[in-house]
């Protein structure tokens, strides 16, 4: 199914990206779930899928994580499915994303589903990431309160809560309607009936997380190997001190090694393409030969992309799931990085050249591209 957002994606992000929430009634018109509960339930049960079960009875905050095996166990009340990288295991939910490519795909993260019953919820808390929650089925009651510096307390290790707040938002949202939410808000939301949320979620790297991933590069890479030296060492007057110029010049070594443009250009598309959750890969069996992939989309076939996958592009370069896609056909890896489905005419001149047809099996037999059925 298509989803068409209504809104004005300007006008929103000068008024409100990373500035104020906002609820934006009837985002979707006319919304239909792409997913049941129990097709939701039936995802929490494998193994693969990163899933929580949230509870809050008597006062107390309860957190199981999956995969379950029952949930016979549940009352009618209280208690939360949260199922994350949706998207990655659920096509029709994939395509909930869509609408949000108006923000660059490198933001984009993934989309966890909620059903909750009357009650349910995780508690008041906030988030360092953008989010859109959609309400699906059902009506769900959201507070989100003003950007402040807020306390944050553990009920339960697995929930960062905040005290509680006074809202600037407090609204109930029926289906279609969608909630904006920027990092540092403080917000609860809990269902009046059985619903389902979409949150769609943004990618927001910290600067340790940052750092780490580069760390790791130079270290597989065997970069940096060069030593300090110091030819003209200067006199001091005390040993044990290390002197301006010698500091200055051992920050210059390691801020030397994030100057080098194709290592650090090399780098974060390799960091910043990859998923954090697991893909649903499903290599075809058996594989596909070069000139059964040049044959079927000259037949009118499509290759759509795996539901998750990344596909990103850093001035001339392209990489997927980590890895650098080479390649002299420029307009035909724009085409893979910025289509969700692709036909022969994506592809041009570019499917006339064995080694270019030879990359494009390699990537459809990793599964990360399938023929549509």
């Amino acid at each position: 199914m298509d989803y068409h957002l209504t809104l004005n994606w300007p006008d929103f992000i000068e008024r409100y990206w990373q500035k104020r929430p906002v609820v934006l009634k009837r985002g979707f018109a006319n919304f239909v779930d792409p997913i049941s509960p129990d097709e939701l339930a039936g995802l929490a049960m494998e193994n693969e899928v990163d899933s929580r079960l949230v509870s809050h009875l008597d006062g107390k905050w309860q957190v199981s994580h999956g995969p379950f095996e029952s949930y016979d166990h549940l009352d009618e009340t209280n208690w939360s499915l949260l199922v994350q990288a949706v998207d990655h295991w659920h096509e029709p939910s994939a395509a909930l994303m869509r609408p949000f490519r108006a923000l660059p795909d490198w933001r984009i993260d993934d989309l966890m589903i909620s059903f909750s019953v009357p009650g349910g919820g995780v508690g008041p808390h906030l988030d360092q990431y953008d989010v859109f929650i959609i309400q699906g089925t059902g009506r769900r009651r959201w507070r989100v309160g003003e950007k402040v510096p807020m306390k944050q307390h553990c009920p339960h290790p697995d929930l960062l809560q905040v005290d509680p707040f006074e809202g600037i938002i407090d609204e109930e949202l029926e289906p279609g309607d969608i909630l904006y939410i920027p990092p540092g808000f403080p917000h609860e939301g809990y269902s009046l009936e059985n619903s389902l949320n979409y949150s769609v979620g943004f990618r927001a790297p910290s600067g340790r997380e940052l750092f780490s991933g580069f760390a790791d590069y130079i270290l597989q890479r065997e970069l940096g190997s060069q030593r300090y030296t110091d030819p003209d060492v200067p006199a001091r007057e005390h040993p044990a001190e290390i002197l301006p110029q010698e500091v200055d010049r051992l920050r210059e070594m390691m801020q030397g090694l994030m100057n080098q443009p194709e290592q650090f250009q090399q780098w974060l598309g390799e960091f910043i393409s990859q998923s954090r959750h697991e893909l649903d890969v499903a290599p075809p069996e058996p594989p596909y030969q070069p000139d059964e992939i040049y044959d079927a989309l000259q037949q009118g076939d499509k290759l759509a992309r795996l539901g998750g996958l990344r596909v990103l592009k850093i001035g001339d370069d392209v990489f997927v799931n980590g890895e650098k896609i080479d390649s002299p056909h420029r307009p035909a890896l724009n085409a893979l990085a910025g289509n969700m489905v692709l036909e022969s005419e994506h592809f041009g001149d570019a499917l006339e050249d064995p080694s270019f047809l030879a990359m494009l099996a390699a990537l459809v037999n990793s599964g990360y591209w399938f023929f549509e059925g």
